[in-house]
């Protein structure tokens, strides 16, 4: 499997595997914090994003449906569904070294890649913990990730119009680097399924 010189893409990409390893059949249809999107379409638009990225980066065609409008139907598991992108994804960012600049997906364009790699593995991520407390699993970003993450703030903010984030909450005391990472993109911490 090929790897990355970029460690917050291989990380966040396998923290998006490890989420998808909780989804089987009876709880893929869970509500997530993505409050308008199921475990199904919070993973469909995670892998349309890597395809999304790969191919911005040469790698691939991109996502076959819109990852902004998930249908919520697989043709089989999560596992096949995300396993192929996120092969793709580890292929495309193999070939980029920290000091490229990078073509993106994002109306931003080109971006140095350790900003690239970290928007690009703050979308992984992020939606990693989407699924990870939608299913229970709470505290499922590490703060360690999560720190390095927050460097994609400066592209947040323009992506922000067009609802691609919601807008942040305030931070509270005693936040570390994943509750504060959480809350800048309009997510509470604290989310639990509802009982």
């Amino acid at each position: 499997m090929p790897d990355t010189t970029l460690p917050v893409i291989t990380e966040s990409l396998g923290l998006l595997a490890a989420a998808t390893a909780m989804i089987t059949d009876v709880n893929r249809e869970a509500a997530t914090p993505c409050t308008e999107w199921t475990v199904t379409q919070v993973l469909q638009h995670a892998a349309g994003d890597q395809l999304a990225w790969a191919a911005a980066l040469g790698e691939g065609s991109g996502p076959a449906e819109n990852p902004f409008a998930p249908s919520g139907q697989l043709g089989g598991s999560a596992r096949d569904l995300v396993e192929p992108a996120l092969a793709t994804a580890r292929t495309a960012w193999a070939r980029i070294g920290h000091d490229d600049a990078v073509p993106t997906p994002l109306p931003q364009g080109e971006l140095a890649a350790p900003v690239a790699a970290a928007a690009c593995g703050l979308d992984a991520a992020v939606h990693a913990w989407d699924i990870a407390a939608a299913l229970g699993q709470p505290g499922f970003l590490p703060d360690e990730l999560a720190a390095e993450l927050l460097a994609a703030r400066p592209i947040i903010e323009p992506l922000r119009q067009y609802g691609a984030y919601a807008a942040a909450l305030p931070p509270q005391p005693g936040d570390g680097p994943a509750a504060e990472l959480l809350r800048y993109l309009g997510r509470d911490p604290q989310w639990a399924p509802a009982l």
